[in-house]
């Protein structure tokens, strides 16, 4: 095709230093070798099932619920081999925790007071625990250039030099946000972000985690993968995104607990499907008082209490035998709701919040299994209103 007279390669509006001199490609089509499933390598989780080798996983939570206090109890249970919160561990881990925003100092007085919380020695955590802050040593993988972002490759090669030496077998960093010094906005920019942690992980064989940011959103919302801070490019690239959110009012009612701010569960987000608060992974902040005087918060594993705890078959019949032919309505605030009757039974107390919830769970997970059964009778002023009735009896 003829170019017009005034036609200006577009290389010419271009730096020099971004065009492209070699023309000559050399990447090469790559045939695929079946291998028999019963000889391709399974995936090497290192913890529970949020952090494996060659992956990048990240957890999203705001501010101030925990998320430190959480990945520094995770650091010395991967180091020690001791599944202090519940989660499985196949061996004693080298892990290199690297928190960027907290002095060493009080880095310290977390570390020693989890170690007091669970009872742990040096002996447990040998030389297989490395801490860092980012006050002391910066952490800067990323900066923006006058052609855009640009990883800073004498970082990320220090990174694997530093891992293989110390034969590290996971990295933490502590936040995300202070790892790099781009746009968090910047989708393309913090997908090769992603990438060259993607590729510190490959080529160490290590699990990478990282702590990221929520963005800003109401007390009441719940954190998914979704509430990340800036582009989606992050998320993405992750093996497994976990979400930390703080226990609601309501959710404290429910479980009975008196500060329920002290409480937040944890739950894998990668497909952005939130289960229900009892499914989650549930952990408290206990204080733990150091000899010198420091109160500091240490995170420990907590079950969501269950309502059918000690509730056994013979209640269960007590219970039917109990509203048999009462009429007693469904609707919990109704003078003759039926949970007042089953709260006698079972020796609770239907005034209070937290019996309340459970015999509204107790309820209607008997209806669910036809134990008990809804159906329509007109009250004294004739007016159709939904009572219980004893489904199948128990035997």
């Amino acid at each position: 095709m003829k170019m017009p007279d005034d036609y200006v390669p577009i290389e010419d509006f271009l730096p020099e230093e971004t065009v492209q001199k070699d023309t000559q490609a050399h990447f090469t089509a790559t045939p695929y070798i079946w291998i028999e499933p019963d000889q391709i390598q399974a995936r090497e989780w290192v913890y529970g099932r949020h952090l494996i080798r060659k992956f990048v996983s990240v957890t999203v939570a705001p501010g101030g619920v925990g998320k430190s206090s959480l990945t520094l109890t995770e650091a010395l249970s991967m180091a020690t081999g001791k599944p202090l919160l519940g989660q499985h561990i196949a061996k004693p881990l080298r892990v290199w925790l690297w928190n960027l925003e907290d002095p060493m100092e009080e880095l310290t007085r977390r570390i020693q007071a989890a170690c007091q919380r669970y009872g742990l020695t040096p002996q447990d955590i040998g030389n297989r625990l490395y801490i860092d802050s980012g006050r002391e040593q910066e952490l800067c993988t990323a900066i923006i250039g006058k052609n855009g972002a640009t990883i800073q490759k004498p970082v990320t090669e220090r990174l694997v030099q530093q891992i293989k030496e110390k034969q590290i077998d996971v990295l933490i960093v502590d936040p995300f946000v202070s790892s790099h010094a781009i746009s968090e906005n910047d989708n393309p920019a913090m997908d090769a972000v992603a990438k060259a942690w993607g590729k510190i992980a490959d080529q160490t064989n290590s699990a990478i985690s990282l702590v990221h940011h929520t963005r800003k959103q109401g007390s009441d919302s719940e954190v998914t993968a979704e509430s990340s801070r800036g582009g989606k490019a992050l998320t993405d690239a992750a093996r497994d995104v976990r979400a930390l959110n703080r226990m609601s009012q309501s959710e404290g009612e429910k479980a009975g607990v008196d500060n329920y701010r002290q409480y937040f569960r944890v739950y894998s987000d990668k497909a952005n499907l939130s289960p229900p608060a009892e499914k989650s992974d549930w952990y408290k902040l206990e204080s733990v008082e150091l000899a010198n005087g420091d109160s500091v918060g240490v995170v420990i594993p907590w079950l969501w209490p269950d309502a059918f705890d000690g509730i056994t078959v013979a209640h269960l019949k007590a219970v039917q035998t109990a509203i048999d032919g009462r009429n007693l309505r469904e609707n919990s605030q109704a003078y003759e709701w039926v949970g007042h009757t089953i709260a006698n039974v079972l020796r609770m107390d239907s005034r209070d919040k937290s019996d309340c919830a459970k015999l509204k769970t107790i309820i209607k997970t008997w209806i669910e299994n036809r134990a008990l059964t809804v159906v329509q009778r007109k009250d004294a002023k004739g007016k159709e209103r939904p009572v219980l009735e004893v489904g199948e009896w128990a035997n």
